[in-house]
Parts: C-alpha cells; sequence; structure tokens
C-alpha cells in the first residue's frame, strides 16, 4: 500500500514539475536530474506523513 502511494506522490510531482522548475529558473536556481532525487524523496516522505494524518483524523472521526 506503501508503495502505490508513493508512486501516486510521485505522479502528482512530476505533474507539478515543469512549474516548480520554471520557478527556480527563474530565482536562479538550475536543476539537474541528479539533484531531483533527493527532492522528490523528501516530497514523497512529506507526502506520505500528509497522508497518514489525513487517514488518522479521518479513523477518528467514523468512530
Amino acid at each position: 500500500m506503501q508503495h502505490e502511494k508513493s508512486m501516486e506522490f510521485l505522479q502528482i510531482a512530476m505533474k507539478y514539475f515543469p512549474q516548480a522548475k520554471e520557478e527556480l529558473e527563474k530565482a536562479g536556481i538550475q536543476l539537474d536530474p541528479e539533484a531531483l532525487q533527493p527532492l522528490l524523496s523528501l516530497f514523497t516522505s512529506v507526502m506520505q506523513e500528509a497522508y497518514d494524518l489525513g487517514k488518522a483524523d479521518a479513523e477518528k472521526a467514523t468512530k
């Protein structure tokens, strides 16, 4: 289940990647593919934690 969610999170990240890259370039930050992997890993960790928090809140609300 967690792997499936990680893949969904990566799909979301890639959807917004062009916009993020454009904003970074406007700020003078160049993003190369090697630098992207740690950022995507961080993104999936943040998204997993947010997902778990939302799931826990939903479970509390249904009790």
